[in-house]
């Protein structure tokens, strides 16, 4: 089940992430751009009905209202999911927040009237020395922040504080709500506890903090295909990243997530044997995609098709693109459509 493999494509993966450098600058003049060129990681895409159009999101650096630079989330419309007009800037880390650094894959809940942003925001600040090979140990956290209009601006809650742990380094979290209650999920990142897993947390009713403690649903080593990396000391580690819940027609409770296998980004199927959140979830044994691309997420088009969207290739280089394919719904798992 664990395959011994080079630690060479994580290393690439941690630091596409950090090259926020390369996200299109927020100030840019508003223009149209085709999908295919437009370089993006962790696309996320909301169809918003009032305007009957989708809207992208994506990380970019932008320029606050001092005219500071400051890290953000930009978006993108679009009537046809290939041409996309933007970038208008949705969102700017406050200069008062619990830290300011880059942010990752910011995703828009409709909920209760309006929408929320869940965003992972970043540190440079070192909790302690990381053993050598590891990336640094830094404040990681995903934060939410809300608007009446999926345009934003989004703005934070009193207390500008994460909504996962802050002694965790946190990542990639969703929303799900389950018999009216509201749930945030989200990784423990692997540079913290080798292991990554999946996290459930309850939400208070208006989103603005989490009630009682996280559950771990699983951790990446219980996926067969996610065969971890192999590192200098050693260490054999596991990457969580990307979840997304989705509901089959026949009533099935799944969850998208990403790792990698033998080398190579990845978007498995997890599935709750009970229905419900807490599980327990087993890991099916076929991958929705494992060709390099991932953290991927679900939407519905205006004229009732399930669609996936993700990045690929997974690269440092400013290569990446945000892949969208019809999925579909079997009942019992998710399958890309011919």
């Amino acid at each position: 089940m664990q395959k011994k493999r080079q630690f060479i494509p994580l290393v690439i993966f941690m630091v596409s992430y950090l090259l926020g450098g390369l996200y299109a600058s927020a100030q840019e003049q508003v223009s149209k751009i085709h999908i295919k060129d437009l370089s993006i990681r962790d696309p996320y895409i909301l169809a918003d009905q009032q305007s009957q159009s989708y809207i992208l999101y994506k990380s970019a650096p932008v320029k606050n209202k001092q005219g500071a630079d400051a890290s953000g989330v930009v978006a993108y419309r679009s009537t046809d999911l290939e041409y996309w007009e933007g970038p208008y800037v949705v969102y700017t880390t406050p200069p008062d927040n619990w830290i300011k650094g880059a942010v990752w894959a910011p995703e828009v809940h409709s909920y209760q009237g309006k929408y929320y942003l869940f965003a992972t925001l970043n540190s440079d600040i070192e909790w302690k020395l990381q053993r050598e090979g590891f990336p640094k140990y830094t404040f990681r956290g995903t934060q939410l922040f809300y608007a009446d209009n999926p345009m934003g601006p989004f703005l934070p809650f009193e207390e500008k504080l994460p909504h996962t742990p802050m002694d965790r380094m946190a990542l990639d979290g969703t929303l799900w709500v389950e018999n009216g209650i509201p749930y945030l999920i989200y990784c423990h990142e692997w540079v913290q506890i080798e292991d990554g897993t999946l996290e459930l947390v309850q939400l208070e009713r208006d989103l603005s903090k989490t009630v009682g403690p996280s559950l771990t649903l699983f951790h990446a080593s219980s996926a067969p295909w996610s065969t971890g990396s192999r590192h200098a000391d050693g260490t054999l580690t596991y990457v969580t990243d990307g979840c997304f819940l989705y509901r089959t027609r026949t009533g099935k409770l799944l969850m998208i997530w990403s790792s990698f296998k033998a080398g190579s980004y990845a978007i498995g199927i997890a599935e709750s044997t009970t229905g419900k959140l807490t599980g327990p979830w087993i890991q099916q044994e076929k991958l929705l995609f494992d060709q390099n691309g991932g953290h991927g997420m679900l939407f519905k088009t205006f004229d009732g098709r399930l669609m996936l969207t993700f990045h690929s290739p997974n690269s440092p280089s400013g290569e990446e693109r945000a892949k969208i394919y019809e999925v579909v719904d079997t009942g019992n798992t998710l399958v890309l459509k011919d």
